[in-house]
């Protein structure tokens, strides 16, 4: 399984990269597009919400099930990447290119919690 080691990773499988600005990007990990099969939706949270740490705050479908996405802090959405929502195909082709949101963190700390690659690839066995 393919986990880059510069992104840190929750046990619901989502990836984030903390940007020179201090916005976290989000995705979905290798594991995750892989055990949903085929996506075929993407519902990203509205711009402007305000979420809390470990929130569902978008949805993926695939041909087999529906998932919850969790934002990895708490904050501000300030982006999200309507090319995913409008081919979310791409996100089974390169989950680690494509990101779904982004978000202004309201306690950077709480990046501290999340894994690195090793201790998320531990945590899938």
């Amino acid at each position: 399984m393919n986990n880059p080691t510069h992104l840190k990773y929750a046990t619901t499988h989502e990836w984030s990269l903390v940007n020179a600005d201090g916005t976290v990007t989000v995705g979905i990990s290798d594991h995750a597009q892989e055990a949903l099969g085929d996506v075929v939706f993407l519902e990203l949270p509205a711009v402007g919400r305000q979420v809390s740490a470990a929130e569902a705050v978008a949805v993926i479908e695939s041909v087999k099930a529906a998932s919850d996405i969790h934002a990895p802090v708490s904050g501000e959405i300030v982006a999200i990447n309507q090319a995913a929502v409008d081919g979310p195909e791409v996100i089974n082709q390169a989950p680690y290119d494509t990101w779904l949101f982004q978000i202004k963190p309201a306690q950077p700390e709480q990046l501290d919690s999340l894994l690195d690659a090793a201790a998320y690839q531990a945590t899938l066995g």
